[in-house]
């Protein structure tokens, strides 16, 4: 059979189509995920024999019968419309399925004072400056871990943030205390580029179109070097070439995990706690809904207007009866 007739073959299409369109690893490994499991489902049968039934009964067994959360199912029916769509030309119209319920949780937030002891606990050099840009600027971990050399302006005091979710750009302000601190960051990955250059040439991971359009010379270039650089480089497994990559997710967590025990803070906090609470705080300052949804990057306000059910009850607007007695 050719690549096309056979499961195999599909997958290294789907693989194909997704480097061509610059999307990240996650997304590749987690649409190639969600293929494996919709065929297993349905027996190892080749997509082209499926359609619009088989879909709506996968999305209905996720929802159904693995209980799986909302954006997990979500996921799901994304890598298989981009497989129907885009790898088999078959786009499938009006799926029809039960849907997850999409349950309505407020943010976990922490307090200023609960903010300063987290920051104070993080190891200094490349942690704290990370976790301090994460708060200071609301970033996705994904974002902070991706900003480039080019992105971190210290002329105009701006921190730009490419191809954020949604394949969309903005730039927010640079906190002034975390200037000095960037300024060193931008420093130490400037040895790691010249220990790279020294070694045969330094490389980083570029949209391949992208790169390719200029020479292959983005990937090499200072400009596009990562701001929080790997200690070490690694094989690409897009494409089997050594890079350095940026620091990981996981070693984020670590770095929280301790620093959360070290602070005696019992709430439940993660990267983006730091996010909700740059929100949450910005809004107690004053700071409009619409400048706070810009700076976040949300499609629409309404996802920003969760964090005014927080700040209200924080205010303590309402207030009890019970302190009335």
């Amino acid at each position: 059979m050719n690549s096309s007739g056979e499961p195999g073959g599909v997958e290294r299409e789907l693989r194909a189509a997704i480097r061509r369109r610059g999307l990240a690893y996650r997304t590749e490994a987690g649409y190639v995920s969600w293929y494996r499991r919709f065929i297993r489902f349905h027996g190892l049968r080749h997509p082209r024999e499926m359609g619009k039934g088989e879909v709506e009964a996968f999305l209905t067994h996720l929802a159904m019968e693995r209980r799986v959360a909302a954006s997990t199912q979500s996921q799901a029916f994304n890598a298989i419309m981009f497989l129907y769509r885009t790898v088999l030309k078959m786009p499938l119209e009006g799926v029809d399925a039960v849907r997850a319920k999409q349950p309505r949780r407020l943010p976990v937030v922490l307090s200023r004072e609960e903010t300063a002891k987290l920051l104070g606990e993080v190891p200094g050099g490349t942690p704290r400056c990370l976790v301090g840009l994460l708060y200071g600027c609301g970033l996705r971990v994904s974002e902070g871990l991706r900003l480039r050399v080019k992105d971190v302006d210290f002329d105009n005091g701006l921190v730009w943030i490419r191809q954020g979710k949604g394949a969309k750009d903005r730039c927010v302000s640079m906190p002034k205390r975390l200037a000095e601190s960037l300024k060193l960051q931008v420093r130490r990955a400037r040895l790691l580029f010249d220990e790279d250059e020294a070694e045969g040439g330094a490389r980083v991971f570029v949209e391949p179109a992208l790169d390719r359009r200029y020479g292959g010379r983005l990937s090499r270039s200072w400009e596009w070097f990562w701001v929080f650089a790997a200690a070490g480089r690694a094989v690409d497994p897009r494409d089997g070439e050594t890079k350095r990559h940026h620091v990981l997710e996981g070693a984020v967590s670590q770095w929280l995990r301790k620093a959360v025990k070290g602070a005696g803070i019992t709430k439940k906090v993660s990267a983006h706690t730091l996010r909700h609470s740059y929100a949450t705080h910005l809004l107690q300052k004053g700071v409009d809904l619409r400048s706070i949804q810009e700076a976040l990057g949300h499609a629409s306000v309404k996802t920003t207007e969760i964090y005014t059910h927080v700040v209200h009850a924080m205010s303590g607007r309402t207030g009890s009866p019970l302190d009335d007695l």
